[in-house]
């Protein structure tokens, strides 16, 4: 009997163990089961949408060309050159000369003809005298009458004739003139296929001219686009070299191109631009200013072709949006459609989001 009694004691002890172990293990029915915290995919920014106005423009391309070209030909044939003043590059004035042609058989031309002229006066003298006489006679018995009317037919036949030399003669003073080649207007000589020496035929071309130093900028557009184009609308080029030049349309192009269906804007350029003619250019034609949404282009993700962006929701849940996107400026860029003011556009990071994910908005919501 005293055996017994502390195996009694260590039963008691193992159930009561027991007991408390199955009371720890076993989950409360009344109590509810806990759910897992969902952790953010990834820590964002947000920004709204701003409203602006912003210039509306086309986006265009073409060559720059020569406003006008002018050819200097010579207008007399069978002399030769004997002086070539400027070159290509020049820069010429209205008037100066160019080049100055052989002019000594054209001297003893214009000697002749001086001197017929001053025959023909004396001769015309003589008539104006016998003339005056006839006049002074007439109806008298001193001079008969077809005498009188001699005289008076060789008075104007004298007058004829030194109007025939004196016209002569100013054919040879013009063709003299002619042996020096003036500039037909202010500008850059573009090209020369004169050289000192060859001898000139009439129509030869000896220059070419860049009149004013003018150059045009010829802007390709649809039909479309040109109906939206007018006189005087501003437009900024960018060159090849990524330099920058103002433009201000002057004409648009009356017809299309029956091969492309594209027609001509033409935009004069200022003299003192670096362009130079044959280059290509790409440019924006300023139509005017219209209100948008503008948010930063790193806001816009690009996916299968198509535009979308990540807007923040409730519990700081993204929902992905398709967009159309329209004008863009630097850094920034107009959605046309599928966002609206008071919408919170996930900045960055939009690449690595998914509709539905959940993110952490970081301190200081960015506004711009």
């Amino acid at each position: 009997m005293k055996i017994d009694k502390p195996l009694h004691g260590v039963a008691a002890v193992a159930v009561c163990v027991g007991v408390l172990f199955a009371w720890v293990k076993l989950p409360d029915a009344a109590s509810p089961s806990p759910v897992a915290a969902i952790n953010p995919v990834l820590t964002v920014a947000v920004v709204a949408p701003q409203q602006e106005k912003w210039p509306h423009t086309l986006l265009a391309s073409g060559g720059i060309f020569a406003w006008q070209e002018a050819i200097v030909a010579s207008e007399i044939g069978g002399l030769a050159v004997t002086a070539v003043l400027v070159d290509v590059g020049s820069e010429v004035k209205r008037g100066q000369e160019l080049v100055t042609l052989s002019d000594a058989a054209l001297q003893a031309v214009l000697g002749q003809q001086r001197a017929n002229v001053a025959r023909v006066e004396a001769n015309l003298a003589l008539a104006v005298s016998n003339a005056g006489r006839a006049r002074g006679l007439k109806g008298s018995s001193a001079m008969s009458e077809q005498q009188a009317t001699q005289y008076l037919l060789s008075e104007r036949a004298a007058k004829a004739e030194l109007a025939a030399v004196q016209a002569a003669l100013r054919v040879e003073e013009v063709h003299l003139r002619q042996t020096h080649i003036t500039a037909v207007d202010d500008g850059v000589i573009t090209a020369r296929s004169v050289t000192l020496g060859s001898v000139v035929q009439v129509g030869s071309e000896l220059f070419r001219l860049l009149r004013q130093k003018r150059l045009e900028w010829r802007a390709e557009l649809t039909a479309a686009q040109m109906n939206q184009v007018r006189a005087g609308l501003p437009a900024r080029l960018t060159l090849t070299d990524g330099r920058v030049v103002d433009a201000v349309a002057r004409q648009v192009g009356p017809t299309l191109d029956v091969g492309n269906r594209r027609g001509l804007v033409y935009f004069d350029l200022p003299a003192t631009s670096t362009a130079r003619a044959g280059m290509f250019a790409e440019g924006e034609i300023v139509l005017g200013e219209a209100p948008g949404l503008i948010l930063p282009q790193k806001a816009i993700v690009m996916r299968d072709g198509n535009a979308y962006i990540f807007t923040l929701g409730a519990d700081h849940v993204v929902t992905e949006h398709k967009v159309v996107t329209g004008r863009r400026r630097g850094e920034q860029v107009e959605v046309v459609r599928g966002v609206t003011p008071a919408s919170r556009v996930v900045v960055a990071g939009g690449a690595f989001l998914h509709d539905g994910d959940r993110v952490r908005v970081v301190a200081g919501e960015v506004n711009k």
